[in-house]
């Protein structure tokens, strides 16, 4: 943990009292709310492109907005190239051309004739964003998070998520981040990504960057739009409506009202509807044997004479889904799940602005998200101790009238390791809620802009079981009764009681709320011979509770649900801080920016976080800037405080010591140590320290020709005692080395492996953005433009222990995940009257795959690049009417084959891939008034 430093006492006392009088509200979120325009870089981006490198263009580095004449009368509207805005990653407004930051602006309207109809699909467009966790990638967790965006690939918890420059609560069961199913993507405008370091400015989470989703500013007028897509193979289809309206002028009539309500709808994607997943776990184009032990038909175990067997060994395990094993069969259960979960969002989303002044406006906005996904997967696993006692293992004797059917002759007890087939497939349903609420106020006074505001904000979430979850103590009796028949079909009585031990209800619920007030003001303090001197100040104090409640009785029942022997727990933390921003003309066309900013956390002590960057235009058509900063992320309430359960892994693995490479050792139990789903221990740490970070950015912006913009930005991070969890092959890879993390049964046996979360060590990465914008003069044969956002990395390592060796992630899975080389999305525009055309491609590099369980053949498997091309087409001519059609992934391309089994899903990465495949769409956009 950080010692307090004596600061913190004087900033509580700042808080307490005169801080509080002299600023009044204290504020956090300096990020950009308002902007109008795209200013003066709309002059050189392409038109339509998705994403755009906010750029330098025409204007001086020491222009500011012109005055206002004197008399009412005479006043014109200024020219919104020079109009002062706030530009992601800075307190002071500014000529939108003057800043140093790399920032890209994805325009919503743009994003929608490409058939993006989420926030998810909106960032996976975005090259920065290296891996994403998708709502498929819920599919067998324990806790479904929703979806989330990582910028620089150094998980989704350094990255900063906001809504109209403030923070939401983190996803209840992820507190680490925000879920972004919660964004209503109807009702927004425009999305700012920071790709910097920017903890300086924002604070925790900053250190991958910031992701801004900034809603209309006001609105009046009624808009209805809906939209459909239709996968061309099983499964998938999506709808959305989106319904918009608003009332009253802010300038005539001094207010303004608007809300929208945005409903989207996905239906499942079975494993078995699409060629990539159908094998499974047993792929002979992946080398994959990830079929599991736990069959339907019962593999057994002479709990006296240690003889094993199955009775279905014979026939060639000619079950459904059955796969032969030495003497046992197993399961290919990966063929059963639904690789792409059903769920249904609606969020409504309203503002309401009054204009106090010509200066001055007060708000109110209220955001209401709720989100359901129901995941399928295998039936449920039965396994005991190997003990031979009915209380504590799935175990039949010779009176069970199924006993003569294993096949065994000796009359001894048998342990079998039996999937719950009959009773169904495991079915759950994740219920997630978000509330938000802010009051703020901004404007100028005493030429002073401000803006302050008071941030409700909560995010619930509970899961259900709805099916296929046994309560694990009945089964046992229902073995030993002879009830239940491991070796095969369930007659009436085996049915009814399979369906009395069923599980329903809530297994797990948690709670997360973020209570602050805010208050930031800026404005020229003086004029210096090259410009003006920009300077910001501002506070900032937070409140943050997690409760996380675990039913007590569910998680004892049974313990596949991934809550026992957890117990409720809950965390609290109080936050403040206080920030401060130059903006220094050092000589004409060349600008520095000092930001520094000082939090202090009640269970995490102080930290003091500076920023320096320099923006040098030497010419119109050239700019070079750079960053250096450092950063700090405390660990979330939920990292500390998540309950601790016990799960089985999410791929089978040998134990060891009593297993190793594959064959068991004299006296073990092959069916107990080889080839097993083992249990692992799951969960928060309440000993984790805070993280530290450094990162340095340098890059240049060129303008050939008025039409062609070309960035390029190097980036270099480092983050020190990252939190992580250690990845479970690690685990079972490197036993001497994680020797601590294995908790063994006294007869030697493996029990659990321990995988909460630590202080891991460091990581290091860097690379370049490369950002290109073309827009083409208009012509008889319409006006062309063309974008290119690419990302090169050339280094990602990093480290599983402080001090330990550093391991290379870039093109390679490691670490639960690989970096790619290089990332791009490119987009071509046409225009020509009312139509409007584009055609969009994503590509990224491929990388080695996991290579862990495989057959020979595959231990250097290859995943290769994946790339999709989408199209679509827009037309206008109908009054008050736009009409949008389009084909998403038009050639069709499949994931890229991957032997990756620790993420459940197999035969690929659903977090890099999309199975859906080839799909059509079409959207409809009418405004009535």
């Amino acid at each position: 943990m950080m010692k307090e430093r004596g600061l913190s006492k004087s900033l509580r006392l700042m808080f307490s009292g005169g801080m509080a009088v002299g600023l009044g509200l204290m504020a956090h979120s300096v990020l950009a709310q308002e902007v109008q325009a795209q200013a003066a870089s709309s002059q050189i981006q392409a038109q339509g492109t998705v994403a755009q490198p906010v750029l330098l263009a025409q204007a001086d580095g020491t222009q500011t907005a012109p005055a206002a004449p004197a008399a009412p009368a005479a006043v014109q509207k200024p020219d919104p190239s020079m109009q002062r805005v706030e530009i992601t990653g800075s307190s002071i407004r500014r000529v939108a051309s003057q800043s140093a930051l790399p920032v890209t602006v994805m325009k919503v309207e743009d994003l929608a004739k490409t058939g993006v109809t989420t926030a998810e699909e909106a960032l996976q467009t975005l090259s920065a964003n290296q891996t994403s966790f998708t709502t498929s990638s819920n599919v067998g967790t324990s806790k479904t998070a929703g979806s989330s965006a990582d910028l620089r690939g150094l998980g989704a918890n350094h990255t900063l998520v906001l809504l109209n420059g403030r923070r939401l609560a983190n996803a209840a069961f992820d507190g680490s981040s925000v879920d972004l199913n919660i964004i209503p993507i109807g009702a927004l405008d425009r999305i700012e990504v920071l790709r910097d370091g920017a903890s300086a400015i924002y604070g925790t989470d900053a250190i991958g960057g910031v992701i801004n989703f900034i809603t209309k500013k006001s609105y009046t007028g009624l808009n209805v739009s809906a939209e459909g897509i239709d996968p061309q193979q099983k499964g998938g289809s999506e709808k959305r409506v989106n319904v918009s309206g608003g009332y009253g002028d802010l300038d005539a009539d001094g207010w303004n009202v608007w809300g929208t309500v945005d409903y989207h709808k996905q239906s499942q994607v079975l494993g078995s509807n699409r060629a990539i997943s159908s094998a499974g776990g047993v792929n002979p184009n992946t080398g994959t044997t990830e079929a599991s032990s736990f069959s339907p038909v019962a593999n057994w175990f002479d709990t006296v004479t240690g003889a094993e067997g199955n009775p279905a060994n014979a026939s060639g395990c000619n079950f459904a889904h059955g796969v032969v094993a030495g003497t046992a069969c197993r399961y290919n259960s990966q063929q059963t799940i639904a690789i792409v979960p059903d769920t249904e969002e609606i969020s409504v989303l309203g503002r309401a602005t009054i204009k106090l002044n010509e200066d001055n406006n007060l708000s109110f906005e209220y955001l209401h998200s709720q989100s359901k996904v129901n995941t399928l997967i295998a039936g449920e696993p039965q396994v005991g101790d190997f003990s031979g006692n009915p209380a504590t293992d799935t175990v039949i004797n010779s009176s069970s009238p199924y006993y003569a059917a294993s096949g065994s002759t000796t009359g001894n007890p048998l342990s079998v390791t039996w999937r719950s087939v009959a009773g169904g497939q495991r079915m759950n349903q994740a219920n997630n809620t978000t509330d938000r609420f802010v009051a703020a106020l901004d404007g100028t006074i005493a030429g002073w802009d401000y803006k302050t505001g008071a941030v409700f904000a909560q995010s619930k979430a509970w899961d259900d079981l709805n099916g296929g979850y046994f309560d694990n103590s009945a089964i046992r009796a229902g073995l030993w009764d002879g009830i239940i028949n491991p070796f095969g079909a369930q007659n009436a009585a085996g049915t009814a009681y399979l369906n009395a031990a069923d599980l329903y209800g809530t297994y797990e619920s948690a709670v997360t709320k973020t209570e602050s007030l805010d208050f930031t003001a800026s404005r020229t303090i003086a004029t210096l011979p090259a410009g003006d001197l920009g300077f910001a100040i501002g506070a900032e104090v937070r409140h943050e509770t997690a409760e996380y409640d675990v039913n007590d009785v569910l998680a004892a029942a049974d313990s596949s649900i991934g809550t026992s022997p957890g117990t409720s727990t809950a965390g609290s933390r109080n936050v403040g801080a206080i920030f401060s921003e130059l903006d220094v003309p050092i000589v004409k066309n060349l600008d520095m920016q000092l930001a520094a900013r000082y939090d202090h956390y009640s269970d995490a002590g102080g930290t003091f976080n500076p920023k320096v960057a320099l923006r040098w235009q030497p010419m119109d058509s050239l700019l070079f800037r750079g960053s250096y900063s450092t950063g700090f992320r405390a660990p979330s309430l939920y990292e500390l405080h998540d309950p601790q359960g016990l799960t089985f892994t999410n791929s089978s693995y040998n134990d060891p010591v009593q297993c190793p490479n594959g064959v068991a050792i004299p006296g073990a139990n092959a069916s107990q140590a080889c080839g097993q789903q083992f249990m692992k221990m799951q969960g928060g740490n309440e000993n984790l320290k805070p993280e530290k970070s450094n990162t340095f950015t340098l890059g240049t912006v060129f303008e050939p020709v008025k039409s062609v913009t070309i960035s390029l930005d190097y980036f270099n991070i480092e983050i020190k005692d990252q939190v992580s969890v250690v990845p479970e092959a690690d685990i079972f890879a490197d036993p001497v080395k994680y020797a601590n993390l294995y908790v063994r049964n006294p007869n030697g046996s493996l029990d659990y492996v321990i995988d909460t979360n630590y202080n891991l060590g460091n990581t290091k990465t860097q690379g370049f953005d490369f950002g290109f914008a073309w827009a083409g003069p208009r012509t008889d044969w319409g006006k062309f433009g063309l974008s290119l956002d690419g990302t090169y990395v050339t280094k990602y390592e990093y480290q599983t222990e402080i001090g330990g060796p550093y391991i290379n992630n870039l093109a390679v899975y490691s670490n639960g995940n690989p970096i790619f080389r290089w990332r791009h999305t490119a987009t071509l525009n046409w225009s020509q009257g009312p139509w409007n055309a584009v055609v969009q491609q994503t590509f990224q590099t491929g990388y080695q795959d996991e290579n862990e369980n495989v057959t020979d053949g595959f231990v250097n498997h290859h995943v290769g690049a994946y790339q999709t091309f989408n199209a679509s087409g827009t037309y206008t001519g109908f009054k008050n009417l736009t009409l949008t059609a389009g084909i998403k992934n038009i050639f069709n391309t499949g994931p890229q084959p991957s032997n990756v089994t620790d993420n459940f899903q197999y035969g690929y990465d659903a977090r890099y891939n999309d199975p859906i495949g080839r799909a059509f769409f079409v959207r409809a956009n009418y405004k009535f008034f």
